[in-house]
């Protein structure tokens, strides 16, 4: 069976640190796969909120996740500190991607335990439609 394979972007503009909590743990001992899309929408909302924006106003549109791919790689614990980047790529005329790279430290060294990419469709909640990316936002995001 083949698995997820997320490709990277060169670069990320944002990053955040994101501690792992007991409720994140799940009855393995370590943090569910739930825990951790919780995890990187914390990530999205900062990293939108760095610019100005949130998924409810997205330079006057809203966002909806269309999809997501989450590529687990080693296990995350209760203490563990997430050092989180985050990226926004590919935009098209009414979506564009976000990318995420979690690393924690463990024994000195920096290790990836997960990145994942979100889908993200601009959508018009007023008129129920999907809507055009706004080039503001466009703009921003591009810049950085």
């Amino acid at each position: 069976m083949s698995r997820i394979k997320l490709e990277l972007p060169a670069q990320f503009s944002f990053h955040t640190i994101i501690p792992i909590r007991i409720t994140d743990i799940n009855y393995g001992g370590h943090a569910g796969n739930d825990s951790v899309l919780s995890i990187i929408h914390e990530a999205r909302m900062q990293f939108l909120q760095q610019h100005g924006y949130d998924e409810k106003n997205f330079a006057g549109v809203g966002l909806i996740m269309n999809d997501v791919a989450i590529e687990f790689k080693k296990e995350l614990y209760y203490g563990d500190t997430l050092n989180i980047a985050v990226t926004a790529t590919a935009f098209e005329r009414v979506s564009f991607d976000i990318f995420y790279q979690l690393d924690t430290i463990r024994n000195g060294k920096r290790i990836t335990v997960a990145v994942a990419k979100t889908g993200m469709v601009c959508f018009d909640y007023t008129a129920k439609k999907i809507s055009a990316v706004p080039e503001a936002a466009r703009t921003k995001f591009n810049a950085s």
